[in-house]
């Protein structure tokens, strides 16, 4: 199929795209990559009259740091990430997560706002960016605000953006040296979306945090993570149970199994 009927404006600053969202009303849709956003409106699942295209905007590209926090553009690419946009430990981290979204192909042109504004609950920056503690900068025309992400996310394909408003970045702390790390995902191909995921960031100096992606909904962060390090698969069976009792028990065996490897693997 082909999309249906719309303008195309490209935007050159932040009050631009978010003034011609406001003008536009929910008939208008931001645009990173359009890695998720042209496929729908092919399928005619989502059909706007306005886009406004961001990926070019200055303040929404690139990585910066200052003080032990990193900025990161919301236009930045999965490729840009993977091939080392990000600096340090947290740089690792993301790197390795960009490399296995998809193809190269998409990485090339899909953006990290993209994917947070999407929300597909079996996308990787959802569940991997709410382990890391990220922070969503949000822009309007009215002004500015930051969200933790698990307030953002507020459902699958569920975020807490007004019509008029923008991912203009996500802001994460650097880890701490004796932070530890991991990522689980089950897909039944490479590049396809994912059955189950599981991240874990373990860090001495700032907590821990657990988190069950790919669900019916937004991404999970448990409670009380720490406890769960080194749990056997029964624990972490009841623990995924505790966040998402509609699982069918095939659906509550595999995310378990993530689980308990991602936690295995920051306790060893």
């Amino acid at each position: 199929m082909k999309a249906g009927d719309f303008s195309y404006r490209r935007a050159g600053d932040v009050a631009e795209a978010t003034a011609a969202l406001a003008e536009a009303g929910w008939d208008g849709k931001a645009m990173g990559g359009g890695q998720s956003l042209m496929p729908m409106m092919n399928l005619r699942l989502a059909q706007p009259t306005q886009l406004v295209d961001v990926s070019a905007v200055p303040a929404m590209r690139g990585v910066s740091a200052d003080a032990g926090v990193v900025r990161i553009g919301a236009a930045t690419t999965h490729a840009e990430i993977e091939d080392g946009a990000v600096p340090g430990r947290l740089g690792q981290i993301m790197a390795g997560i960009a490399a296995d979204i998809a193809y190269r192909a998409v990485r090339n042109r899909g953006t990290v706002g993209g994917s947070l504004a999407h929300a597909d609950p079996a996308a990787d920056w959802p569940s991997a960016l709410l382990a890391l503690g990220a922070r969503i900068v949000v822009a309007g025309p009215a002004g500015g605000r930051t969200l933790a992400l698990e307030e953002f996310q507020q459902g699958a394909f569920w975020v807490a953006l007004e019509p008029e408003e923008i991912i203009e970045a996500a802001e994460l702390d650097e880890p701490g040296p004796a932070a530890r790390w991991s990522y689980r995902k089950y897909c039944r191909k490479p590049g396809e979306f994912a059955e189950a995921i599981a991240a874990v960031l373990h860090d001495p100096g700032g907590g821990t945090r657990v988190v069950v992606g790919a669900l019916d909904a937004a991404p999970a962060l448990l409670a009380d993570g720490a406890a769960l390090i080194g749990a056997d698969l029964e624990r972490c069976r009841a623990a995924v149970a505790a966040v998402a009792p509609g699982l069918d028990d095939y659906g509550l065996q595999l995310h378990a199994a993530m689980l308990r490897r991602a936690l295995a693997e920051v306790a060893a």
